[in-house]
Formats: C-alpha cells, sequence, structure tokens
C-alpha cells in the first residue's frame, strides 16, 4: 500500500479501537500511532518516512560537505600519501552515490551515533541504532515486516514511554501492525515468522495499479467510517 494509506489507515484504526477499548488517547499516543503506521518501511530508503526525515535537499547539503571532507582530507593529509588520496576518493564515489544508497549510508551513521554516543544519555539509544544499522542491510519487507518487528518495537515503546500511559506503546504497537495486516493483503505479502517461509498474502492488490488505488480507496474510507463510530460520541 502507499504511505499515505498506511498513515491514515494504521493511525485512525489503532485509534479508535483503543478510545473504544476504553483506553484515554493523548497527542504523544497520536504522534506515536502516526510513525508507527510507516515505520516497517524505514528498511525502504525511498519510502515516504525516510525520504520525509532525508529530503533530497539534506542529501544535497551532505554531498556537499563530503566533496569538501574530500578536498580537505587530499590536500592536508598529504603526510599520509598516498592513504590521504584513497581515503578522499572513497569518501567522494560515497557522495555521488544515487539517493536511496546515500540514504542508507545516512540511517547507517546516524545508528551508529546512537550506539557511541547516545548510550550515555539512554541506554535505549544502543538498542536503536542496532536497530537502524540492521534495516540499512536487510531487503524490503524483510524482518521490519515480521511478527518480530512488531515485537521489538512495541517492547521499546513499553520499556521506554510508561510515563505517558499505556495508549502510547499500545498506539504504536497496533499501528506497526496494521501495517503489516496491509501489506498481506498486497500480491506480494509478507513473510511474518522467518526463517518459515510461509507467506500470509491475499492477492487483493499490487500498489500502483488502477485496482489497487481502488481498494486504497475503500479501506480508507472504512477507517473513517470506524474512526466516526468511535469518535462521534464526543461530539453529539
Amino acid at each position: 500500500m502507499m504511505g499515505r494509506t498506511h498513515i491514515i489507515v494504521g493511525t485512525g484504526v489503532s485509534l479508535s479501537l483503543l478510545h473504544m477499548g476504553g483506553i484515554s488517547l493523548s497527542i504523544p499516543a497520536a504522534a506515536v500511532a502516526f510513525i508507527s503506521s510507516v515505520l516497517p518501511d524505514i528498511d525502504e530508503p525511498n519510502s515516504l518516512l525516510v525520504t520525509r526525515v532525508l529530503p533530497n535537499w539534506l542529501l544535497r547539503i551532505v554531498q556537499v560537505a563530503l566533496i569538501a571532507a574530500a578536498a580537505v582530507v587530499g590536500i592536508y593529509g598529504m603526510e599520509n600519501y598516498p592513504w590521504n588520496l584513497i581515503l578522499a576518493a572513497l569518501i567522494a564515489i560515497v557522495s555521488f552515490m544515487p539517493s536511496r544508497s546515500l540514504r542508507q549510508w545516512v540511517i547507517f551513521f546516524i545508528g551508529l551515533g546512537l550506539i557511541v554516543y547516545g548510550g550515555s544519555f539512554h541506554p535505549w539509544h544502543l538498542l536503536v541504532g542496532s536497530l537502524l544499522i540492521l534495516t540499512t542491510f536487510l531487503p524490503h519487507r524483510g524482518l521490519t515486516h515480521t511478527l518480530y518487528g512488531v515485537g521489538v518495537w512495541t517492547f521499546l515503546l513499553y520499556g521506554s514511554t510508561q510515563s505517558y500511559g499505556d495508549a502510547v506503546w499500545m498506539a504504536g504497537g497496533l499501528s506497526y501492525l496494521l501495517h503489516l495486516i496491509a501489506d498481506s493483503l498486497t500480491n506480494r505479502g509478507i513473510k511474518p515468522l522467518p526463517p518459515f517461509k510461509w507467506k500470509l498474502k491475499f492477492k487483493l492488490m499490487s500498489t500502483g495499479t488502477k485496482q489497487g488505488a481502488w481498494i486504497e480507496m475503500f479501506f480508507i474510507g472504512a477507517t473513517f467510517i470506524i474512526a466516526w463510530i468511535a469518535f462521534s460520541p464526543l461530539f453529539l
């Protein structure tokens, strides 16, 4: 499914179900549900989530910075010749990588930074950094599109957001799970429990096709109906 559909369905349905279940909602819960609805696609550098966090203009800045760094290493590192030129060439090569590959490298170094420096602020940063690095080596709809991914994300939220109440980790875990359920409707499906090769796929649609667009519209409409049922008593 398209990213915008995941956001509407994941956020809308998860918050509606929690509200109908008597769980008190909050702005942090809504924000986490929103992010969790597209988080499984973090393993795809061109996904909606990653391109919004690392837009093209930011990548251009990274490229310019890398070119400048290559020049500095090449010019001012002559005492280490020829290794300075080799390192400068490698940095320059990275700077000219396609946007998709460059985003993967940026995610990798963000994860590395969290591991090296983030642990002193919060121990969870070590785990988050490790997961970010891991996603750069995973194929799309790999480990992040499994029940293990749901469990790890829910566990992280449960351990780090207790001060905000149960709504946050519940909304995040449910919204993440709804993303997987939505992707199981596609022809490609998901492998929810690797290393088992069993795939969960209902073959109802293919993303980007006319039929797929109609099915996505149906689920968006169903989400608004569920939200109306859940929240309309607040306004009537």
